[in-house]
């Protein structure tokens, strides 16, 4: 980008002439960063708005360990050919963005993966607050931490943020607002496990992933 100042120089007394002298700035408008406020999956009144800005691919899997299911916002990539004929006829098939069936055992899409670069941003999903930063563990080596967060508008659930390092800035109790307050930045995986995202993208397919529980209860005895 290229920005044009003109500056008006005057030099008084006998003599004296005006000139307009023109100064050419060269710099670069800084990229945006924070994601557009795009919804990309629900449960109930929970609505899971995309994290990350610049995504290569979403995909849904199951998931365990107590994840519930999601319906994903959008259209399948990935469909198969009978539904592709069914809604190239009669139309439908979703708005939104474009993702893919990753498949998984467990509760059917109970996980969605957002592929993004390694050190690519990552931004809070819902308003909420957090209540849990600890190390995420992949054959007993650390890579980066699990964030969970207890959305505002849907406080019986918990959103659990994986494949990410945490910035300094997020601690337990620390409120969050949805593609405003930055959580941290995508790790690299590649190493420690195969990821189904790569079918989808042009790079080895890290992702941030999202999962959403229920929130635990106090148990009075």
């Amino acid at each position: 980008m290229i920005l044009i100042v003109s500056l008006l120089l005057t030099a008084f007394g006998s003599g004296s002439s005006s000139a307009v002298q023109t100064v050419a700035v060269i710099g670069k408008l800084p990229m945006q960063t924070r994601p557009a406020p795009q919804i990309i999956a629900v449960r109930d009144t929970l609505r899971l708005q995309l994290p990350i800005a610049k995504w290569t691919a979403i995909g849904f899997h199951a998931a365990g360990d107590g994840a519930v299911s999601l319906n994903p916002v959008g259209h399948q990539g990935n469909e198969g050919a009978v539904l592709r004929i069914v809604h190239k006829v009669f139309g439908g098939g979703g708005s939104g963005p474009k993702w893919y069936q990753l498949g998984g055992s467990g509760p059917e899409n109970s996980a969605v993966d957002i592929g993004a670069a390694t050190g690519t941003d990552v931004y809070a999903p819902v308003d909420g607050t957090v209540v849990g930063v600890t190390p995420f563990v992949v054959n007993g080596k650390k890579y980066g931490v699990r964030i969970d967060l207890q959305p505002q508008t849907s406080p019986s659930y918990v959103v659990s943020l994986t494949h990410l390092r945490a910035d300094p800035s997020v601690t337990v109790g620390s409120a969050v607002v949805a593609g405003v307050s930055k959580l941290g930045n995508v790790v690299d995986l590649s190493s420690a496990e195969r990821q189904a995202l790569a079918r989808y993208t042009q790079d080895a397919g890290n992702h941030v992933a999202l999962e959403v529980r229920p929130a635990a209860t106090l148990s009075l005895n």
